[in-house]
């Protein structure tokens, strides 16, 4: 039986997970997002990744939810339905807190759930030609799991919208709306990524993990007096860490810091 998810690292320690279910247009079912948790989870404990693409096969990022899944939760009851919900969840978190830059790679089609694989991705590349639907509400659904994700990237206002109207929007205005990072002809998906990969690789690993913990941890805080003592502790710790050191070591003596192979090198 084919894998519905594949795994890979390749020679630059970036982790590939490709969604491989192309002749369903990549929909997820509980198989499917349980496995997606998994290398996850793999990904983000490998010290030696540094960064992770979400990518599909076909000719669509991901439909969303799976027909024979969602018949199959028709008949559950609210208590099997919460923890069927509870997992999906668990998938997505798992994504969006990844200590490892995640840049997902869209063509096609994305809708319903697919938009929040996307919005727990630190960046989001997408084809000119894909297009994106919060499609729930047409099924007498809501988009609950997904929601605190597409809000943080798309905004209240703009979500108030797309929530209650399901209506398809392109990859313009997904880039627009702050859903997409960059939207590029197809045939610019891989190298637009690689370009920013390079850039990646150039910096302290430890630092980029550091750094994302800290725009999701200052972006719900008040500007007040703790926040200005956190910060200070946090850049305190972080010069005086080992990584640290060698990075302002590097740049003083004009040399490529531990991290950076000289391939890199501009």
């Amino acid at each position: 039986m084919e894998q519905s998810v594949i795994y890979s690292v390749d020679e630059r320690n970036i982790a590939t997970v490709t969604l491989n279910r192309a002749e369903k247009h990549n929909a997820f079912d509980d198989e499917m997002i349980n496995e997606l948790t998994r290398v996850f989870k793999k990904a983000g404990e490998d010290k030696s990744v540094r960064a992770l693409i979400l990518r599909a096969e076909g000719k669509s990022f991901s439909a969303g939810a799976d027909l024979n899944w969602m018949k199959k939760m028709a008949s559950y009851t609210e208590a099997q339905n919460e923890s069927d919900a509870l997992a999906l969840a668990t998938m997505l978190q798992t994504l969006y807190k990844m200590p490892k830059p995640t840049i997902a790679r869209v063509q096609g089609a994305a809708f319903g759930g697919a938009v929040g694989l996307i919005a727990c991705c630190d960046i989001a590349i997408g084809s000119k030609l894909s297009k994106f639907c919060l499609s729930e509400v047409k099924i007498g659904l809501i988009p609950a799991t997904i929601s605190p994700y597409v809000v943080e990237a798309m905004g209240a206002r703009v979500c108030r919208r797309y929530f209650q109207t399901a209506e398809v929007f392109s990859a313009r205005r997904a880039r627009r709306l702050g859903l997409l990072s960059e939207s590029v002809t197809e045939d610019e998906l891989d190298s637009t990524i690689d370009n920013i990969l390079s850039n990646i690789l150039k910096n302290g690993p430890q630092a980029v993990a550091k750094a994302k913990d800290l725009v999701q941890w200052v972006s719900t805080q008040e500007i007040n007096d703790a926040v200005l003592t956190k910060t200070s502790k946090l850049i305190a710790q972080v010069r005086t860490s080992e990584e640290g050191q060698e990075g302002l070591s590097a740049f003083l003596e004009k040399r490529s810091a531990s991290w950076v192979e000289v391939k890199n090198d501009k």
